[in-house]
């Protein structure tokens, strides 16, 4: 992890995603921050994420079939992906101890890390159906 400078756009990137309270795309991010600051990139944003993320600011969730998400919550926990709107929320349950190491290896492969998804209807779209 490497810490490099902080610089406005990155704080404007880091303040955007922690005010939207939600886990947010990096268009989304881009689209909130161009109304107060029209001249910032598309670029510069994307550039930004990844750079917090690699920092340890922000989380990236990874979405399948989907636009990548990242979450101001930085302590380990689960999402579950409205799967009619794609919408990404957090799941309200202790962390699984000791996870990694329950895993019966039979593949000879090293477990770095994991994230739990679990897929679901949120209630906006159930009152729709």
């Amino acid at each position: 992890m490497t810490n490099r400078r902080n610089t406005i756009q990155k704080d404007l990137v880091r303040n955007a995603v922690c005010e939207m309270k939600r886990h947010v795309t990096a268009n989304e991010v881009y689209d909130f921050i161009k109304v107060a600051h029209p001249t910032i990139g598309k670029g510069t944003v994307y550039r930004n994420l990844d750079i917090l993320v690699e920092e340890g600011a922000l989380r990236k969730v990874d979405v399948p079939d989907g636009p990548n998400r990242f979450d101001f919550t930085l302590k380990k926990h689960y999402h579950v992906r409205c799967i009619e709107c794609g919408e990404v929320l957090d799941v309200d349950m202790d962390e699984i101890p000791d996870l990694l190491e329950r895993i019966h290896n039979n593949h000879g492969i090293e477990f770095l890390d994991y994230d739990i998804s679990f897929k679901g209807i949120c209630a906006k779209c159930r009152k729709s159906i």
